[in-house]
């Protein structure tokens, strides 16, 4: 399977000279976790992109998605879907800590090494649960293992994803330490509203569109009727007038995940048109 194959992928995951912001959802979300028919979900659904899972090392220690024969049939999906991989998403990190393992960062050099083949630009890094960032010293260490690690993605072609619960002026103070293009926010208004207790229209206009390279959009509910205040968030995205993917890692309340996810991008389509952000 021949490179030039895959370039609708490529371009539409990075694309954003359209002057509108695309809308995507996580693999794991449409129930197709490490699946490339997760692509043909999200078309049925009318999305665009997918995010996709590089899952956990097997009883070999390799991370699923390391396998090259899984990478080529989700890039094939995708040219034949027509739906973008917007980027990866590193779910060993809620395992092996960044801030203080070394063998997190063994994991985050393969997933680089994912997202150059695949030719995803975004990989997105998780601080959660254990492996949360809490005090100026944690946050110290994890600036000193991505200040080690954003070289190698920059030469890949490659940025992290920062995703994690604490306020920008935090985001900021890792940001700075590092100075890399190969770092940015991927901001989870879900986790900032819920989890942080910020003012999350306040927090996207603070770190503004340079520091962030992607959006996650959820709640504990369904979009609308939860704590997050999606128009209020939505403005904010179009004043700072960011323009690539928001990609839902929405629940599913009913338990019916294609009518469940239907019904959030539906919400979410509403409140982009209301907002005139796309």
């Amino acid at each position: 399977m021949k490179r030039r194959d895959f370039v609708f992928s490529a371009l539409a995951a990075t694309a954003k000279a359209d002057g509108a912001v695309r809308v995507g959802a996580m693999d794991g979300i449409l129930g197709k976790s490490i699946q490339p028919d997760a692509l043909a979900v999200a078309s049925r659904l009318g999305l665009e992109g997918v995010q996709v899972t590089i899952g956990r090392p097997d009883a070999d220690g390799k991370l699923p998605l390391s396998d090259h024969g899984l990478q080529d049939k989700f890039l094939q999906a995708s040219k034949e879907q027509k739906i973008a991989l917007t980027s990866t998403y590193l779910d060993v990190l809620h395992a092996n800590c960044l801030k203080d393992e070394e063998l997190a960062k063994k994991w985050v050099r393969e997933a680089i090494q994912i997202n150059q083949r695949m030719k995803i630009r975004i990989l997105m890094l998780v601080f959660f649960g254990k492996c949360a960032l809490s005090g100026d010293a944690e946050l110290d260490a994890v600036a000193a293992a991505l200040r080690e690690l954003s070289p190698e993605a920059e030469r890949a072609g490659v940025v992290l994803g920062f995703e994690n619960t604490v306020s920008a002026d935090d985001n900021l103070r890792v940001l700075d330490a590092v100075k890399s293009k190969a770092l940015q926010v991927f901001y989870d208004v879900g986790n900032s509203a819920n989890m942080g207790g910020f003012d999350v229209p306040a927090e996207i206009r603070r770190l503004g569109k340079e520091r962030i390279c992607q959006f996650h959009i959820k709640d504990k509910d369904f979009l609308g009727e939860g704590k997050v205040d999606v128009p209020a968030c939505l403005s904010a995205i179009r004043d700072i007038s960011y323009k690539g993917w928001l990609i839902l890692e929405t629940g599913s309340p009913t338990k019916n995940v294609e009518a469940d996810t239907r019904r959030n991008i539906e919400y979410l389509r509403s409140q982009i048109r209301a907002t005139k952000l796309g």
